[in-house]
């Protein structure tokens, strides 16, 4: 049941006309009643992406009737979806606006993401910025690349192996528990240099593309990591748990750690939380 090249463009046009028609018209136009919270104030939630959710959802129901939809704010309301995923035939997860504090406060660093899990595998992987309608895209075995408006612009590779000292990444550690995220912080001076764009979507975007080292998340929950996952190891990357272990999306509190290759993970690992060398 692999996804074919014709299915993953289908896909792409859904995600574009989505931006086009639900997510772009409202950046910087929404009203106060369009954004709320949901767990926490750093946890927000607009107009735009329950819209962006529906329209997506509905348009891969036309093209994949029997495929099971998982999106972030469907499983914020109803978590039944995401616990049956691993499971089903052919899962597709949405995350309809990633970065949606950046997106509430106007600033253009968001973007839309959609994964595609059969069996439990993930098999092809979506990233797209909205505000220059790049994706970076992969199929399970096909490598990754930059597809401009449906032709393919560029394959991605990822970052050079290098020592820690002259890495740059993005490092979490919000989640932590002591004494690791004590160590993960004192960590930060070993390496060149951190960012945080508040989107895992341009963190992805610029890690696939060669233009930084590692990223460490603390939570991997599958929406928002999902597509990446996929596309950072077609573009020839190392990635695994903080322990180690496969990425299990149904264990999100075990974080994310990627790297240029396994060595390069252990260093980055071992400056950043300890452990391996």
């Amino acid at each position: 049941m692999a996804v074919s090249r014709a299915e993953l463009d289908r896909l792409l046009v859904i995600l574009r006309r989505s931006a086009r028609e639900i997510v772009l018209p409202r950046f910087r136009n929404l009203s106060d009643g369009d954004v709320r919270t949901k767990s926490s104030a750093l946890d927000l939630v607009t107009l735009a992406d329950e819209e962006s959710e529906r329209f997506i959802a509905g348009e891969i129901g036309v093209m994949w009737p029997d495929a099971l939809i998982v999106g972030e704010e469907g499983c914020a309301v109803c978590d039944e979806p995401r616990a049956l995923m691993m499971a089903a035939t052919r899962a597709v997860v949405i995350d309809p606006i990633d970065g949606t504090a950046n997106f509430a406060a106007g600033v253009p660093l968001f973007g839309i993401m959609a994964s595609v899990v059969e069996h439990g595998r993930v098999v092809a992987g979506v990233i797209l910025d909205p505000m220059s309608m790049d994706a970076a895209v992969a199929l399970a075995g096909e490598g990754a690349w930059v597809d401009r408006a449906g032709g393919r612009l560029r394959a991605l590779r990822v970052a050079a192996a290098v020592p820690v000292e002259e890495m740059v990444g993005k490092a979490a550690w919000r989640y932590l528990p002591e004494p690791a995220r004590l160590q993960a912080v004192s960590g930060l001076s070993r390496v060149a240099g951190v960012f945080d764009f508040r989107c895992a979507a341009h963190e992805y975007l610029l890690a696939v593309d060669g233009n930084c080292h590692f990223l460490m998340y603390t939570r991997s929950l599958p929406w928002d990591h999902l597509a990446g996952w996929l596309i950072f190891q077609e573009a020839g990357g190392f990635g695994a748990c903080l322990d180690g272990e496969p990425y299990d999306p149904a264990r999100p509190e075990r974080g994310l750690l990627y790297a240029p290759d396994r060595a390069c993970w252990e260093r980055v690992r071992s400056a950043l939380i300890g452990g391996g060398e």
